[in-house]
């Protein structure tokens, strides 16, 4: 695969250097992956960089876990998928997204109904983060064709207009 001449280096020839986590790495085996089709092995070397390499600012290890996880769906192999995503949520890292959205995913596409609604509500009962957040929690329910069911009536389970930009600025500004 074309990925960075960096994850192959080595500083005698013979032993590979420790490898830091970095987001042109990982956003490299994903664009290959995307143009090759191959995100098992993507999957397989973003998990192995997750173990092995050095985690920084830019790149946590919870976040090399979650867009490992992420590849694994790709791969159609949702059981590898729960593993990262619960290592990730295991490692309790910064990440961009909570891991529990694509964690619920790979779950229900396992069958693992009850398991998954459980996480589903859990981020439901919690304060929106952030408006991704509820984009991908939106998502995944219209996936389940569950939005509306949740979203109806006088209380919805969850207020994701109160995540987004112009609400905190609103709030700012009382």
């Amino acid at each position: 695969m074309g990925w960075p001449s960096t994850l192959l280096g080595s500083s005698d020839g013979y032993v590979p250097t420790v490898v830091a986590l970095t987001p042109e790495t990982f956003d490299a085996i994903e664009f290959d992956a995307a143009c090759s089709g191959e995100h098992r092995a993507a999957a397989q070397e973003m998990t192995r960089l997750a173990d092995t390499g050095t985690q920084t600012a830019a790149m946590p290890r919870s976040e090399a876990y979650i867009r490992a996880g992420e590849q694994w769906l790709l791969a159609d192999d949702p059981a590898a998928a729960v593993n990262g995503f619960m290592r990730a949520i295991a490692d309790g890292g910064p990440a961009s997204v909570d891991p529990r959205v694509p964690l619920a995913r790979a779950l229900f596409q396992l069958g693992r109904t009850t398991e998954a609604e459980g996480y589903v509500n859990a981020l439901a009962a919690e304060a929106p983060r952030d408006a991704r957040m509820c984009d991908l929690l939106a998502e995944l329910l219209v996936e389940q064709s569950d939005l509306w069911v949740r979203s109806a009536g006088p209380t919805p389970v969850w207020n994701c207009a109160s995540a987004g930009p112009r609400a905190r600025s609103a709030r700012a500004t009382r």
